[in-house]
């Protein structure tokens, strides 16, 4: 029997300066604006909440986001999320 090895997760993530963050492994991005930016990772949903955040690069195809605001934090949520969930977790965003 032979096991399929799952391929070495590209996930990054370079901040610098509060002021920019570059993301790597990024699959989808599920919603922003200027307060918050929730995106789906091979690691999971990053959520980076900030002021005046802006995208300068979106790259699905390979995998990059690229932010540049004030970046006030930055926080994992489920690594998976369904239809429900991604609801469940927009909500409690933008409240």
């Amino acid at each position: 029997m032979t096991e399929q090895k799952k391929a070495p997760s590209r996930h990054r993530v370079i901040m610098e300066h509060r002021e920019s963050v570059s993301i790597m492994g990024v699959l989808d991005v599920v919603a922003f604006d200027e307060a918050c930016v929730v995106a789906d990772t091979e690691q999971g949903v990053i959520v980076v909440k900030g002021e005046n955040l802006h995208v300068s690069v979106l790259s699905l195809e390979n995998g990059q986001l690229d932010l540049d605001g004030t970046i006030d934090s930055i926080t994992y949520d489920e690594p998976k999320y369904s239809a429900k969930a991604k609801g469940a977790l927009l909500s409690k965003l933008f409240r």
